[in-house]
């Protein structure tokens, strides 16, 4: 594949989908073409597995495992039916979480057997893998402060993940480290808890390289 597949990843309100449209819009004034989606979501399908997650009124019942299915099917879809062809053409996909939001949250947040998760997780993706990922990181007091601040600021819209306690919260962060502790390679840690344009500065540090990988590998 001749694209560059970038995700990004966090606890609630770690600041991604403000530094990923920052990306997104950087990348595209200098010609590229980029695709951003979001998980679960991002085609007509996962968006609405996306709402039977997390909005639905007739959700409180679900089960770890429904949700870890959930999930997957939606991530199985957006693969097929929009990363692998973006990829193919050259472009740049930038994805709001991925499969490592799985390992995180079902696996570590639910307590799944990691090894089960894992080989569904296998299956939904196959090969297509992020060729970085970028772990935007903030102390549950933040993250915390952040939600209530957003909630009072917009109209608020159910969300069944972000009803979990605090102790569900620990174990996915606790499981975001273990991640970035075995691929320091690909998911590279940030502090999220800077100001927006320092972090955009840093994200750029690690992400301008890549391109330049892209790039010589196009001339070749």
């Amino acid at each position: 594949m001749n694209g560059l597949f970038i995700t990004f990843e966090g606890t609630e309100c770690s600041g991604k989908s403000t530094q990923i449209s920052l990306l997104a819009d950087r990348l595209r004034s200098m010609g590229r073409s980029v695709r951003m989606f979001r998980e679960p979501g991002g085609t007509p399908i996962g968006e609405e597995i996306r709402h039977t997650l997390k909005h639905s009124a007739a959700n409180h019942a679900m089960m770890s495992e429904t949700e870890l299915l959930l999930m997957n099917a939606s991530r199985a879809q957006l693969v097929r039916e929009v990363i692998r062809p973006a990829l193919a053409a050259g472009e740049i996909v930038l994805c709001d979480r991925f499969h490592d939001s799985t390992i995180a949250y079902q696996g570590y947040g639910r307590q799944l057997n990691l090894k089960l998760v894992q080989q569904i997780l296998d299956f939904a993706v196959g090969s297509t893998r992020p060729d970085l990922t970028l772990l935007l990181l903030v102390p549950h007091e933040v993250s915390e402060d952040r939600r209530l601040a957003r909630q009072s600021t917009m109209p608020f819209m159910r969300d069944r993940i972000e009803e979990a306690d605090r102790s569900f919260f620990e174990l996915v962060a606790k499981g975001y480290h273990a991640i970035a502790d075995a691929d320091p390679q690909r998911v590279r840690p940030i502090d999220g808890t800077g100001e927006v344009n320092d972090i955009r500065a840093t994200i750029w540090k690690l992400v301008e390289p890549f391109l330049a990988e892209k790039k010589a590998g196009q001339l070749t």
